[in-house]
């Protein structure tokens, strides 16, 4: 894996947990938080969503929907745990 795909999943990732962490309202965990709830949103998204016939598309745009879905259902279940 090259350094260039690295920052390319760190960037998705931190613009994914932001967005999440937004729309959540409340539920942002800093800069290296957000970058880590936005990749597993697109770990648990890229397993989830094919198995329900989700399919959003390639690309960064994609990517970025992708992993927003799920650090968005991530953050749901972290805040039910949290309660």
């Amino acid at each position: 894996m090259d350094p260039t795909t690295i920052i390319v999943w760190l960037v998705i990732g931190a613009i994914a947990g932001w967005l999440a962490g937004v729309i959540m309202k409340g539920y942002g965990f800093g800069l290296i938080g957000n970058i880590v709830v936005g990749i597993v949103g697109a770990v648990i998204a890229g397993y989830l969503l094919p198995r329900l016939g989700i399919y959003i598309g390639g690309g960064i745009i994609g990517a970025i929907i992708n992993a927003l879905i799920g650090a968005v259902i991530l953050l749901f279940v972290i805040g039910l745990v949290k309660r």
